[in-house]
């Protein structure tokens, strides 16, 4: 299997778009619900777009044989107080979790925040999610507190983890 880790551009606005819906479909982990993406075609594209323009935000792909199999996104801080850090969102499809792509992808991320002055990382990840949190913690992110009651899944509360990492 060729894993290709790099940044999307606007003409991955199909394959990502499609992919975020399979990410619904699939996953209780990811934020929304099947039937609450609302964006379309050309609003994927507008952020990947924006994506590239901001000086402290990048959205990267990961390909298996020429299809988009996951992402990682950081988005930064626009104003000089908050520059440094970092807000992180991941998916992968179920078929290709445990094969090295998150690793792959975190790499990528700490190696971009490098460049960029983007210090701190953060990110939130359901506390029953002892896969995605076992990868986080191997990739260097500390449970910073808990957020009770942060969310409801399938009519049942959720409480999830603040992680920070520190790049240094």
């Amino acid at each position: 299997m060729m894993i290709t880790i790099r940044k999307l551009v606007p003409e991955d606005s199909v394959q990502l778009l499609h992919l975020q819906h399979q990410l619904d479909e699939e996953s209780s982990f990811m934020l929304l619900e099947p039937d609450e993406r609302q964006s379309g075609l050309q609003q994927v594209r507008e952020m990947i777009e924006n994506f590239m323009m901001a000086e402290t935000s990048v959205l990267v792909g990961a390909e298996v044989d020429g299809g988009l199999v996951g992402f990682i996104s950081l988005r930064g801080g626009t104003v000089r107080r908050n520059r440094h850090s970092a807000y992180v969102v991941i998916g992968i499809l179920k078929q290709y979790q445990g094969v090295g792509i998150g690793t792959a992808l975190f790499h990528e991320m700490d190696e971009w925040a490098l460049e960029h002055q983007v210090i701190r990382l953060e990110l939130t990840v359901m506390t029953h999610n002892d896969r995605a949190l076992a990868l986080y913690v191997k990739s260097g992110f500390a449970i910073e507190g808990t957020r009770v009651k942060s969310l409801k899944v399938n009519g049942q509360w959720v409480d999830e983890y603040y992680m920070g990492k520190i790049i240094e």
